[in-house]
């Protein structure tokens, strides 16, 4: 963190310069599939990833940020990457970088290349941090695959303060004739995927116009220009889990898998802190007749998916237990979420810098209608919840730090 004042700085400069340094190991990877989008980039991932190794593949995967230990991010081969090797591959990166500027998320994304190029796989799955132009991810010259998934609005500060700005951004991993997968967009969205794909003689593989997902019984069907598939629901809850679904499975068909192995990516994915229940912990000791679930999702977006989910589940009083980074649209968030909950109670993020305090959380929970109150964490508002409903259902949102902090001291 000592190495930029900044955490966030998007530019490629640093990146680029770094990896000269290190022998350019962006060349070496496994072939790569980099993926883009607001929402459902790590569901996305994890689904792909479960069918590719349901064939047997070897998988590297590189996701943000981590939950609760840095090593999430970085899997060779299938396998989350060691403590040793984690220490030895940085030691070797802040060497090469030569005391040089550059930010924590660029020289741990140098790091995390260095580690995939140096292990033998068949796949390198990519996730952009932020964006996509100007993310330290963009540094693949012939991916074998983009994926697109749903964009909204989200990091205005950084990405621009309208869906096409920010389109513009996310499109920016679009590479020369590379085929690239695109999840339902709004039209202004993928007015700009589309004009960006062109520019680059790209095939776009778009939602709606090559290929459908949609329930039917107690499962899902999936059609292309190939064919149909039925499917199982999603392993992940929630219903916008299918359209993650969809775009998984047409990244395995268009990398000729057939469809056991489709199959196996809807049905076998985990990916914690998705509308994840929890059954062990703290927690749940302290409310044992309760329901816990954790969501990691803070955007409008987000905000939409869980208050649709919720609108599915059984009856039960539910109350949320919520805290919040500073700057995020708070009240787009809780807005389709507030028509499912009986109260709020707003906590601080543990050791995060830039956390919304309690209060003012609380306060946009007031302003979209909804009863609230503040606690000094999470186990002191779940207890305050079961104190007057034992058999609540409590939903811990608003952050994946929050969510983080969860699965490493709570869970």
């Amino acid at each position: 963190m000592a190495l930029h004042p900044k955490v966030i700085d998007l530019t490629l400069n640093r990146m680029w310069r770094l990896l000269e340094n290190l022998g350019n190991p962006q060349n070496d990877l496994p072939p790569v599939i980099h993926i883009a989008g607001t929402n459902g980039k790590g569901s996305t991932q994890a689904m792909i990833r479960a069918g590719l190794e349901a064939a047997g593949k070897k998988v590297h995967a590189y996701t943000s940020p981590h939950l609760a230990r840095f090593h999430e991010r970085i899997r060779l081969a299938g396998e989350l990457i060691d403590e040793v090797h984690l220490t030895e591959i940085l030691d070797e990166c802040y060497a090469k970088n030569g005391g040089e500027t550059i930010t924590y998320f660029e020289i741990t994304t140098a790091a995390a290349i260095l580690a995939m190029a140096r292990t033998p796989a068949d796949y390198t799955l990519l996730e952009v941090g932020l964006g996509g132009r100007l993310d330290a991810t963009n540094v693949i010259d012939q991916p074998l695959l983009s994926i697109i998934t749903p964009i909204s609005i989200d990091h205005e500060q950084f990405l621009g303060n309208t869906l096409t700005k920010i389109a513009g951004e996310k499109a920016g991993i679009i590479k020369r004739r590379c085929p690239v997968i695109v999840a339902p967009q709004p039209e202004e969205a993928m007015d700009v995927i589309e004009a960006t794909a062109e520019r680059h003689y790209a095939q776009i593989i778009a939602q709606g116009q090559h290929w459908h997902i949609d329930t039917e019984r107690d499962g899902l069907i999936f059609q292309d220009e190939t064919g149909v598939v039925q499917l199982p629901r999603p392993n992940l809850p929630g219903d916008h889990q299918i359209e993650n679904a969809g775009t998984a499975v047409m990244a395995l068909r268009h990398l000729g898998f057939n469809n056991e192995i489709c199959e196996a990516a809807v049905a076998r994915a985990q990916w914690p802190a998705r509308m994840q229940q929890l059954h062990t912990g703290p927690i749940i000791d302290s409310a044992p007749d309760a329901e816990i679930w954790l969501d990691g999702g803070h955007n409008p977006a987000a905000g939409q998916a869980i208050g649709h989910h919720l609108g599915t589940l059984s009856e039960r009083p539910t109350y949320l237990i919520c805290g919040m980074l500073n700057p995020q649209d708070i009240s787009g968030y809780l807005s389709p979420i507030a028509p499912h909950v009986e109260k709020l109670i707003a906590v601080s993020i543990p050791g995060e810098m830039n956390t919304l305090s309690a209060a003012d959380t609380a306060t946009a929970a007031h302003d979209v209608g909804m009863q609230a109150d503040t606690a000094n964490d999470v186990l002191i508002a779940t207890r305050e919840i079961v104190k007057n409903d034992p058999n609540a259902r409590i939903l811990i949102c608003g952050s994946l730090y929050l969510a983080g902090d969860i699965l490493r001291n709570h869970a």
